[in-house]
């Protein structure tokens, strides 16, 4: 950034440099040599003649009453200044001393605005020399410590638009020895802009106006230099959305009147041509083929150039897990108003093996390992062998998942799995075949609309009791379903909504073998809202209804009843703990649910607590009745990070039975609902 003054003035630093040279002597070759020259015996340990005209006195003290310098006696008796008598012939070192700093001037009376000052601070504090050095330091290095921050002192509030700013610095002696270093600031005006020249905006025609207004810099304004290059940043990302590939955008010169207090900004644009889309090129067709790349990219040949949709084919490819670094870069062809778009990628290890071990007062032990492949079956292709061995759940299986197929974030999956489950409600073994496609969201492009549709067939051994007498029993089943979700995502945010609403649809035809066969049909439809209360507080709320409709409870599996209760569904039981029961209290599931969920999300910084109230029943009537209720309540905290909420969340029953824990605890990832 160039900038024009009206009047300059540069201090002059005066300083002088003494340099001495002394000439080698060398003895003659031979004692006649030097008698014939008429020149003295040398004698090598003796002092040096002075040099007329070279001394130099030693400098007094700026204080009077200050000690003066040690001195120590040299080889000839004299007095050599500087040298500790302790230790003859060593220099004297400067004692470190400690100090502290800070800055006056910036607030109150004529300073700056609170946000001007907390940033000025907050720079000041990551480029200082004094607070690089630590509080420690000789005299001449705080001095020149704090020269520096005066100077960084001064770009800084040039920078916010101070351009007459002062800044000296004062130096207190303080207890033990303490040095108090103190910056003081007379920040001076405000400058602000008086006029924004934009020379060749004009070229780029009908789009102009919208980078005039993608700058965003009007006159009147402050002429702090953050403002302009955030305009600046502003406008080179407009041309690249608006097709502008090869724009040139030079340096803004300010040009500065301290009479009138103003900045005037001149800045060359030169937009060149809008380019169009022509094909993509790859270097390495390892991992993608053309064709894929075209499935992940939102832009087809001969759309307008947009940077946006660039920065979005990177980012989706990085999410493949397969490319640990991308280059896109556009290329010129013959024709002028066509680039192509050049794709470099460094594949990243395909292969991940990963475990995990756990313990839960209501699940027991449980230890989990996989291996995946995520590009056996090109392209994305991801193949992992997973199993599980715990105490109420052992399992093997391997699943197929295609990510990209045929289209953009469509998935394809396909799954054979052995499992043993030994819940409260039921014992099963099964065999599960299954397939499906979906359009998923993610945090990159999170949508609007998602659905799912599949099939299913499981052949299972389940026992269970007769809920009338307790009397166990087991069942063979044979399985089919063809399940399928439609979902609507109004939310503002994937994992931590603070606004909004969500709605979903699950429905799934089933076809039973026990015995004769017989068809059913289960739905569940789930509903959330956000309403930000405000600034760091939000009101979600939670309902969620469901009905299994043609077949009496008792007939249908255990495995694909309704139950509820535990973290996902009413906080304050445990998992399969609400509904009704056997004669032996154990849970027997249900044909209808009714939940719902309500609390307030309270956030301080990273932090958050979330009081909650739940509350639901199954029945095994074909739809809810809202009777008898179960209700939980509890406390929650929030730790934020950058992918999302880390959930904790404590709650106890309200209307506890027999058999209920008085406490659960509950942890995830991302919010309840």
């Amino acid at each position: 950034m160039r900038v024009a003054r009206s009047s300059l003035r540069a201090p002059i630093l005066l300083g002088a440099m003494l340099c001495v040279s002394a000439t080698a002597l060398a003895q003659p070759e031979s004692a006649t040599a030097q008698d014939a020259a008429g020149l003295p015996d040398l004698d090598p340990t003796s002092e040096m003649a002075p040099l007329p005209g070279m001394e130099v006195d030693w400098p007094e003290p700026a204080d009077a009453d200050a000690t003066p310098p040690t001195t120590a006696t040299g080889a000839a008796g004299t007095a050599t200044p500087g040298v500790k008598p302790a230790d003859p012939g060593v220099a004297e070192i400067q004692t470190d001393r400690h100090y502290s700093f800070g800055i006056e001037g910036l607030s109150g009376g004529e300073g700056l605005p609170v946000e001007a000052e907390a940033a000025i601070r907050a720079r000041f504090k990551l480029l200082s020399a004094l607070e690089e050095g630590k509080g420690v330091g000789n005299t001449a290095q705080i001095d020149r410590r704090a020269r520096q921050d005066e100077a960084l002192l001064k770009q800084l509030l040039r920078a916010a638009g101070y351009y007459d700013s002062d800044v000296t610095t004062r130096i207190d002696d303080e207890r033990n020895q303490r040095l108090g270093v103190v910056l003081l600031v007379t920040p001076g005006v405000l400058y602000t802009l008086s006029a924004i020249d934009i020379a060749g905006v004009d070229g780029a025609g009908d789009r102009a106006g919208e980078l005039r207004r993608a700058f965003g810099i009007e006159p009147g304004q402050p002429a702090s230099s953050d403002r302009i290059e955030t305009g600046l940043t502003a406008l080179k990302a407009e041309l690249g959305r608006e097709g502008f590939v090869f724009a040139k955008v030079g340096e803004p010169t300010l040009t500065v009147d301290h009479e009138e207090h103003s900045v005037r900004v001149a800045l060359d644009v030169d937009p060149g041509r809008i380019q169009r889309i022509g094909k993509i090129i790859i270097d390495d067709r390892k991992l993608f083929s053309v064709k894929h790349l075209g499935r992940i990219a939102r832009f087809r040949p001969g759309d307008v150039y947009d940077a946006a949709m660039m920065d979005d084919f990177r980012r989706a490819l990085i999410q493949t897990s397969l490319v640990s670094a991308v280059t896109i870069k556009p290329v010129p062809t013959a024709d002028p108003a066509v680039v192509d778009i050049h794709v470099k990628l460094e594949p990243a290890p395909p292969r991940t093996i990963s475990g995990s071990i756990g313990y839960g007062t209501g699940e027991g032990y449980r230890v989990e390992a996989s291996w995946q492949h995520r590009n056996l079956i090109r392209p994305e292709g991801a193949v992992t062998f997973r199993g599980v061995l715990g105490t109420q759940e052992q399992s093997l299986g391997a699943i197929l998942r295609r990510n990209n197929y045929k289209a953009r974030d469509r998935v394809l999956t396909g799954q054979v799995l052995f499992s043993h489950l030994n819940e409260n409600a039921y014992e099963a073994r099964k065999i599960t075949l299954a397939a499906g496609l979906e359009r998923q969201t993610n945090i990159i492009w999170q949508k609007k609309w998602t659905w799912s549709y599949g099939v299913e067939l499981t052949a299972s051994k389940e026992d269970d009791t007769v809920k009338a007498t307790g009397a166990p029993r087991r069942r063979q089943y044979l399985t089919g379903a063809l399940p399928s979700s439609l979902s609507y995502d109004g939310s503002d945010d994937l994992l931590n909504p603070t606004r909004g609403y969500r709605l979903a649809a699950r429905i799934s035809p089933e076809l039973s073998l026990q015995g004769s066969a017989f068809g059913y049909v289960k739905a569940q439809l789930d509903g959330s809202s956000y309403l930000p209360i405000g600034g760091r507080t939000v009101i979600a709320g939670r309902a969620r209804l469901g009905s299994i409709m043609g077949a009496a409870a008792e007939r249908i599996a255990p495995t694909r009843r309704f139950y509820a209760g535990g973290g996902g569904s009413v906080r304050g039981y445990g998992y399969q703990r609400i509904g009704p029961v056997d004669i032996n209290g154990d849970p027997a599931g249900g044909r209808s649910l009714a939940e719902f969920s309500i609390e307030a999300r309270v956030r301080f910084g990273d932090f958050g607590v979330v009081p909650f109230l739940d509350g639901g029943n199954l029945y095994a009537a074909r739809l809810p009745t809202f009777r008898n209720l179960r209700y939980g309540a509890g406390v929650g905290v929030r730790y934020y990070t950058s992918f999302g909420p880390i959930r904790v969340d404590v709650g106890t029953p309200l209307n506890r039975r027999r058999g209920d824990s008085r406490i659960a605890v509950y942890v995830s990832l991302g919010q309840a609902f």
